[in-house]
């Protein structure tokens, strides 16, 4: 056979556009490996005038980087023609031809060479050419090559483009379409204009760049510390720039310079003289101090924790503030421990809390802190709050003298230990005072002390301070000792008594003890929540403590007796007064009622306290909470006959009037017994009936029940309150029955009303009561009239817990001679001795010892 390099044009006819593809892929891959240099350069080139970096350079810099730029350009465009050759047709047949198995192209040009006579021979030949020309009919287009990599081994023209793409988003086409990237120097830019400035405030203020190029106006003002940038175009000389905002003194630049840049310190002229040349009058806007302002003296909360609230402001915003607290030595009261100089200690200073979100031009906050550990600790001390903005400018409040909040203890012992530990605090020479006066603290501690935990603590801290004095105090012992006193006082004020009564009498004292030192509202809640938890555990424990007594004595003595609610009614009014300053009046109702829960006895019942009609006004409230239960199931009812039409008579059974219905449930069945108040059982508050009928069966129990409450033992009796109380209840019952009437008569509509009107009269008895039942309260005066034996003795010989008889109103004494005779003092001397005796009598209970050794101090 004979090669031939051309292929039969029919052959290349069928393959024609995969042959042309292949010759443009050739040419593209031929100019992106000879000038993917040139393009690069281009590119980042673009980018750098796009972002005004060029700008940013001195002329001569700038000048270098474009002309080394066009000099890479050029040496590739050279090199690359160099090195480029136009692809043919040959040498696409060449690609496509290699791209197939067998190079059927290439065989397609070859001819026979031997035995081209022979049939056989030529026929065995055609087959092959017939093979070969399917095989080059399914040629497709090559790809092109065009990765760079080899040649390209830091892939900069992928930054170039990056670059490139990032300059097109963000950039600006200005600077290469009209002004270009620098004029040459010594020639005047041919479009725009011949100088361009800028006034550029300080970024705290907020305030955007101005462009002196657009002020019209001969006058504006800005930011003093903002930085003034001119730029002068054309011949040096040309163009100067005068100004007398800066203040600028010695060196200076010539004012011929193309760039200067200066800061606006001080109101002035800045002029640019010479063609096109202009003038402003510029205002310096000074930037002002910050202030900030302590709006009240701190608050003390109940745990010690201080809170202070001030107010800060300034023209462009506070960045950060502080507080600054020292110990005012000239106010403090220099006796006892505070007697020695104190040690030199470092002012307090904490961070003043600033807004999150929003403005810091005017704000107000609240510092937050505890300080009750520091030794200045309630002491007077100096408050000081300074505040600073972005320009480093600082402003401070007045100075205010307070005392340091920090947590009081009102327990006598825990404020004694304290008292200890802020001596050691304040100065290390009060060491050996300290131990003295903690020996004779602790000395026989039995009775004094209940306390075990804390007082073992103490102990402890005792023998470590005096170890201490014996090896010589350092600051880190004496420190340890004053946290373990700390917490000894903490044990103390906060540690719970096992005995109820105890606890009783200490949350007492604590509280008598805030009242003479005149407590915040904050330590006064917390007080009062503390007494009040204790007064609820102790009338717990008498009341377990009565289940085991005959059930005669306990249900003789309801006269000394006090319900829970009137009980709340003397702390919340305690509270009250001590919240409005009158704290000798809380002081006397304090006392009031220390003598109350002295000699407290508790009658059995759910409330746990009862005076006579206490019973009866929560059977009262009870009827009440069923009455507007029934109500709401009226209403109800009333709905459903309006969604569904014609189905008012018989309705769907809702529960069983059982529960509800039966009488005893809350209370006692029947009439009200003497002394057990009129609470009575009756309808429940979830049970329902069936239609208007269980609901009028429902009603008419309601009104058994307000009438058996009525007949017993209601409180006020004679009374104005009384009357009209009794009277109010009579309306009630009268509109419960045209209630129940209506109900009976399918009327829901007018059955709501009158039941609304039942709810009115029963609020309004209720209220009545109340008032008479306040009057009758222990302590009170009897009622007009009544005799000093029958205040005496009491109805039904009632008594009080040591076997006394009280007065009809529950109030402690009698007025009846209790020495008849003639000898009157050998009689008291017996009763003196008999008290003694009774006083020491372990066999005795502790409430009753307790009692007579405090009436034997009278004496």
């Amino acid at each position: 056979m004979r090669e031939d390099t051309q292929t039969p044009d029919p052959a290349l006819h069928r393959i024609r556009w995969p042959l042309r593809l292949t010759r443009l892929g050739l040419l593209a891959e031929r100019l992106v490996q000879s000038f993917w240099p040139v393009w690069t350069v281009a590119l980042l080139l673009m980018a750098g005038l796009a972002f005004g970096l060029v700008d940013e350079l001195p002329v001569e810099i700038a000048w270098a980087v474009l002309m080394f730029g066009l000099g890479t350009i050029v040496w590739g465009l050279v090199s690359g023609l160099r090195g480029f050759r136009w692809p043919g047709a040959a040498d696409a047949v060449a690609r496509l031809d290699a791209s197939l198995p067998g190079r059927p192209l290439a065989a397609l040009a070859d001819t026979q060479a031997v035995g081209a006579d022979d049939p056989a021979s030529a026929e065995v030949w055609q087959a092959h050419r017939d093979r070969m020309a399917a095989r080059a009919a399914t040629a497709k287009a090559v790809e092109p090559d065009l990765k760079l990599a080899r040649r390209d081994p830091y892939a900069l023209r992928y930054v170039a483009l990056l670059a490139f793409v990032l300059a097109v988003l963000f950039g600006s086409a200005w600077r290469l379409t009209v002004a270009g990237p620098l004029p040459p120097p010594g020639q005047a830019v041919s479009a725009g204009p011949t100088w361009e400035g800028w006034i550029q405030p300080p970024p705290y203020t907020g305030k955007p760049s101005l462009y002196l190029n657009d002020v019209a106006k001969p006058d504006f003002s800005a930011p003093v510390g903002s930085k003034v940038t001119l730029r002068l175009y054309g011949s040096v000389g040309t163009l100067t720039v005068g100004e007398t905002v800066s203040g600028r003194t010695g060196v200076v630049d010539s004012a011929a310079t193309p760039e200067q840049t200066f800061p606006l310190t001080r109101s002035g002229k800045i002029t640019i003289n010479g063609p096109g040349g202009r003038s402003w009058q510029v205002t310096a806007v000074a930037d002002q101090p910050p202030k900030v302002t302590i709006l009240s003296k701190p608050d003390r909360k109940a745990s010690g924790e201080m809170q202070l609230s001030f107010r800060a402001s300034d023209d462009y915003g506070v960045v950060k503030g502080t507080a600054t607290i020292a110990l005012n030595l000239s106010a403090v009261d220099r006796r006892y421990g505070l007697a020695v100089p104190p040690e030199a200690r470092a002012p307090i200073v904490l961070d003043l809390p600033m807004p999150l979100n929003g403005q810091r031009k005017d704000f107000s906050e609240v510092l937050v802190e505890d300080l009750s550990k520091s030794a200045w600790a309630n002491l007077p001390v100096t408050i000081t709050l300074t505040v600073q903005d972005a320009a480093g400018q600082s402003g401070s409040s007045a100075v205010m003298e307070t005392d340091l909040p920090g947590r009081r203890f009102f327990d006598p012992l825990a404020a004694a230990v304290i008292e200890m530990r802020r001596d050691l605090l304040w100065s290390m020479a009060n060491a050996r005072r300290t131990d003295e006066i903690l020996r004779a603290i602790t000395y026989k501690p039995a009775g004094f002390i209940k306390n075990q935990k804390a007082y073992l603590l103490l102990r402890v801290a005792m023998r470590r301070l005096e170890a201490g004095i014996d090896t010589g105090l350092t600051p880190a012992i004496r420190d340890e000792v004053a946290e373990a006193l700390w917490q000894v006082a903490v044990q103390f004020e906060d540690g719970t008594l096992s005995d109820a009564l105890d606890r009783l009498r200490q949350a007492q004292e604590r509280l008598s003890e805030a009242i003479r030192r005149g407590a915040s509202k904050d330590e006064i809640a917390k007080l009062m929540q503390d007494m009040n938890k204790a007064l609820h555990d102790y009338v717990a424990k008498l009341a377990q403590e009565q289940q085991g007594k005959d059930q005669q004595t306990s249900q003789a003595q309801p006269g000394m007796t006090i319900n829970g609610d009137q009980m709340q009614q003397l702390l919340d009014r305690l509270q009250q007064l001590m919240e409005q300053g009158r704290m000798a009046e809380a002081q006397q109702l304090l006392d009031r009622l220390q003598q109350l829960t002295q000699n407290m006895q508790v009658a059995q019942g759910k409330d746990g306290m009862q005076v006579p009609g206490g019973q009866s006004m929560q059977g009262l409230q009870d009827t009440l909470r069923q009455q507007q239960n029934l109500s709401d199931k009226t209403f109800q009812d009333l709905q459903n006959q309006f969604n569904q039409p014609g189905q008012q008579g018989q309705q769907g059974q809702d529960g069983q009037q059982g529960q509800d219905g039966q009488q005893g449930q809350n209370g006692q069945g029947g009439g009200a017994q003497p002394g057990q108040g009129g609470q009575q059982g009756g309808v429940g508050q979830d049970g329902n009936g069936q239609g208007g009928q269980g609901l009028a069966d429902r009603q008419q129990a309601l009104r058994d029940q307000l009438n058996r409450q009525m007949q017993g033992n209601l409180p006020g009796a004679g009374t104005d309150q009384g009357n009209a109380a009794r009277d109010a209840l009579g309306r009630a019952g009268q509109a419960m029955d045209q209630a129940e009437q209506a109900l009976r008569d399918g009327d829901n509509a007018g059955a709501l009303d009158k039941q609304a009107q039942a709810m009115d009269a029963l609020r309004e008895g209720l209220h009545a009561l109340d008032q008479a039942m306040n009057k009758g309260q222990p302590g009170s005066q009897g009622q007009p009239g009544q005799s000093d034996t029958a205040s005496a003795s009491g109805p039904r010989g009632q008594s009080d817990p040591l076997g006394r008889q009280v007065g009809q109103t529950g109030a402690l004494g009698t007025g009846q001679d209790m020495l008849q005779g003639e000898d009157v003092y050998r009689r008291a001397r017996e009763i003196l001795d008999e008290l003694r005796k009774r006083s020491g009598d372990p066999s005795r209970p502790a409430i009753e010892r307790d009692y007579l050794k405090r009436l034997l101090q009278l004496f």
